[in-house]
């Protein structure tokens, strides 16, 4: 399986209105603090963009509504896995996504047999306090040679300089939240993203830093999307 290698995470149907438009091939909606009238509403807005735009769109949490309403992606941490009815989620031929931050949540996403696994934080992240504050580099070339073809996602603390590094120790696809949030221009650094995620073959990390301008770079806040609950 092939995804899209940028793969941003938005807070509701608003960014996705927005930020589709430019290109995005695969994004996550990640609704909080919402009644469930209003997660309807907002999934089915998502859909109708990513439809029109040729997006593919994984639904966090909210796995009930997601199936109810077609959703094609699901995503699940580690607490959303002890509810989840992962067997109707199967039988329903939805596809599958799973937060993996130690080699014991990485066996029990395996023994499901996603179509994704993600790790994080790969970098530091400040935005709260987490069990784990750094996996680093070489965790994630550990987890690539032990999940094989299955894609691998890194999320935390990944900014567009960062994306290279991340690509050449095994990374399939980069995930990021607020990089893109909390930007001043968050429309511009999509499109950045966007050119840097397109940089294919030989010194593709060199080519990202091109891009960019910059060899690395800290994220002014990190991504919390992995905080140890999702």
């Amino acid at each position: 399986m092939t995804l899209d290698r940028f793969y941003p995470i938005f807070p509701d149907a608003d960014w996705i209105e927005s930020m589709v438009p430019l290109g995005i091939k695969l994004v996550q909606i990640r609704l909080k603090d919402m009644d469930e009238a209003t997660v309807r509403a907002e999934i089915e807005r998502a859909q109708a963009v990513c439809s029109d735009y040729g997006c593919t769109l994984v639904v966090n949490d909210y796995w009930q509504i997601a199936l109810e309403l077609g959703a094609e992606w699901i995503h699940l941490g580690q607490e959303d896995l002890d509810e989840a009815d992962l067997d109707m989620i199967r039988e329903a031929g939805v596809k599958l996504g799973v937060s993996t931050h130690d080699e014991l949540e990485l066996d029990r996403a395996l023994a499901l047999h996603p179509d994704y696994i993600a790790l994080g934080p790969v970098w530091p992240t400040k935005l709260k306090k987490m069990r784990w504050e750094q996996q680093g580099l070489e965790r994630v070339s550990e987890w690539k040679q032990i999940i094989g073809a299955t894609p691998l996602v890194a999320i935390g603390g990944i900014t567009i300089p960062r994306a290279g590094q991340a690509f050449a120790a095994g990374a399939d696809v980069c995930s990021v939240v607020t990089d893109i949030t909390l930007d001043e221009d968050p429309e511009q650094k999509v499109l950045d993203w966007l050119a840097a995620t397109r940089a294919e073959g030989e010194g593709e990390e060199e080519e990202i830093a091109e891009i960019t301008g910059h060899e690395d770079e800290s994220p002014d806040m990190a991504d919390d999307w992995l905080s140890g609950k999702r």
